[in-house]
């Protein structure tokens, strides 16, 4: 309820904001570019990772709408979801990828990159309790990422004992993926986990 309250309030400011004021086209420009500025501190506070210039908005406010939905083993839907389920989710409809099911699959579509060159939006992978992959996240900066985890979607830090244990690597799609999944058919990458 509390993040639900946020969020409305958030809106209520921006709209009234929006009304009190008859702009120009710069002075749209220059309100659009404060309510960004608005909405990244918004998000910098409440997820914990210092949004910049360059931040991709739109990946934030997903992580945010789904937070605390509750995790459900193979799961795809807002009544509960598991990691790749929430990864594949996520690239869908922010960046409009569509990428494989488990996260194994997932693995095998990235170029691996090393922890301190990990950037906003790269996938981090884990190996829990196992010798091969077992989990991912996405990550958002700060050494924080987002992800299904057994208590739902949440964010985490990757600088917590329990995830610095069994972090694997970093992954960043490669380009000749991106290029494929933006040429494929939606129907080619369906599975499950």
């Amino acid at each position: 309820m509390k993040k639900f309250t946020l969020a409305i309030a958030l809106t209520f400011s921006i709209l009234a904001a929006q009304a009190q004021t008859k702009t120009t086209p710069e002075q749209a420009d220059k309100g659009s570019d404060e309510q960004e500025s608005l909405v990244k501190d918004y998000f910098s506070q409440i997820m914990g990772v210092a949004l910049n210039a360059t931040s991709n908005v739109k990946l934030f406010q997903f992580v945010y709408d789904w937070i605390g939905t509750p995790y459900h083993f193979g799961g795809s839907s807002r009544r509960g979801i598991d990691c790749s389920g929430f990864t594949k989710e996520l690239y869908s409809k922010v960046f409009d990828l569509t990428i494989k099911r488990n996260s194994r699959d997932i693995f095998s579509m990235v170029s691996p990159v090393s922890k301190d060159e990990l950037k906003e939006g790269d996938l981090v992978f884990f190996k829990i309790h196992s010798r091969s992959i077992s989990h991912v996240g996405i990550y958002l900066g700060n050494n924080r990422f987002a992800h299904a985890s057994s208590r739902g979607v949440a964010i985490s830090s990757l600088d917590d004992n329990y995830y610095s244990r069994y972090f694997y690597k970093g992954g960043r799609l490669l380009d000749v993926f991106k290029q494929q999944l933006e040429n494929a058919p939606d129907d080619d990458n369906k599975g499950t986990n």
